[in-house]
């Protein structure tokens, strides 16, 4: 059975992966390629991407900041995590957006 949209979350710490912190740009030519593949096939795909390899807003309220400025910081590393798949995904062929419910209208669509 063929699907004809897919909804794909993906971890923030899948984009990092043999390291301990950030982003693998091999990591993400390899989620592009595959992402790729799929929506070859006529499949639409959406991606909710995380945050969590770069910032994690909870732990961040733990050690003393402000709760609603580290949910803003762990947005803002979604955000980061987001664009830099997209680059993958246009690298692949992938005609990619990215939305935000922050705006930064020169990096993301507001949705």
């Amino acid at each position: 059975m063929a699907y004809q949209r897919v909804l794909l979350k993906l971890s923030g710490e899948a984009l990092m992966g043999a390291q301990g912190y950030g982003i693998d740009p091999e990591i993400v030519t390899s989620i592009a390629a595959d992402v790729a593949q799929v929506v070859q096939g006529n499949t639409e795909m959406a991606i909710v991407v995380g945050g969590g390899n770069i910032f994690r807003g909870l732990k961040g309220s733990a050690a003393g900041m402000d709760r609603a400025t580290a949910d803003y910081v762990g947005m803002l590393a979604t955000v980061m995590n987001a664009i830099t798949l997209q680059d993958g995904l246009e690298r692949a062929g992938v005609p990619t957006r990215v939305q935000s419910a922050i705006s930064m209208q020169e990096v993301a669509e507001p949705y």
